[in-house]
């Protein structure tokens, strides 16, 4: 199953795409979650003890030189590969933390007009790696959504995932992306309505999602706030997350 989530800063996507992939691990999965968020936090979402060991694949320069066939002391001109080999790229840079397998990649940055350089090239070839070949569990932290992978990469993915607040323009921007999803041709998208601090706003979810799937709440969280101070992993001593986010991959797996 390949699953992205996508939101803005501060909607609590990285807390959920951690929690999710731990959900599925101990579920008996075998998982590969994709930190492809500028802001690179899911090391720490996870409680790694040195996040600073997760550095951006898209910031090893070396690397992305020797896979796309160009040098990094000069420009690199109009010629470069754009199939570079990444399948080993997975297995050579993942790291742990809380039993959850993980890779930081950074961000996909789009310029107007596209970025076709080789910083881009070489992240693109490994996410279409990691969607449409891949077996195992995929879960990607995306920032800026997703409509710049390429059809055939989105194609691949089971279920986007948009978080939304219990307000009126965080309602209007998903069905937004709704109505993208469509057009990109994404057969899924399912969303998790966060920081719910009342019945008053779980009815006002339920009554403003329209036909769009709800996959399930997650309430207003003291505890996400301590880990983020103390460093230790969102759903550690957290049970009433763990259970929320239990019920949302139940819910992913029997649509």
């Amino acid at each position: 199953m390949k699953i992205a989530v996508s939101g803005k800063g501060g909607t609590g996507k990285t807390s959920l795409v951690a929690a999710l992939a731990k959900s599925f691990v101990d579920a008996g999965g075998e998982v590969l979650a994709i930190d492809a968020d500028p802001t690179s936090n899911l090391a720490i979402a996870l409680g790694h003890p040195h996040p600073e060991e997760g550095v951006p694949l898209i910031k090893i320069k070396e690397l992305i030189a020797e896979r796309t066939g160009t040098d990094t002391s000069v420009s690199y001109g109009k010629f470069f590969k754009l199939n570079p080999h990444v399948e080993d790229i997975p297995d050579t840079y993942r790291l742990s933390a809380s039993g959850v397998d993980f890779i930081v990649l950074g961000a996909v940055h789009v310029a107007a007009g596209g970025c076709y350089c080789p910083e881009n090239v070489f992240l693109q070839s490994l996410i279409s790696h990691l969607v449409l070949e891949r077996d195992e569990v995929v879960i990607l932290d995306m920032e800026a959504g997703i409509e710049h992978l390429g059809r055939g990469t989105v194609r691949g993915i089971d279920v986007l995932i948009v978080l939304v607040e219990p307000t009126r323009r965080s309602i209007e921007a998903t069905k937004t992306i709704f109505d993208l999803a469509a057009k990109l041709g994404i057969g899924r998208v399912g969303l998790v309505a966060n920081k719910i601090a009342s019945e008053r706003q779980r009815k006002f979810i339920e009554d403003s999602v329209d036909a769009m799937e709800l996959l399930g709440f997650l309430s207003l969280n003291e505890r996400l706030q301590e880990t983020d101070i103390t460093g230790e992993a969102v759903f550690s001593n957290n049970p009433l997350f763990m259970e929320e986010v239990n019920r949302i991959r139940e819910r992913i797996e029997n649509p």
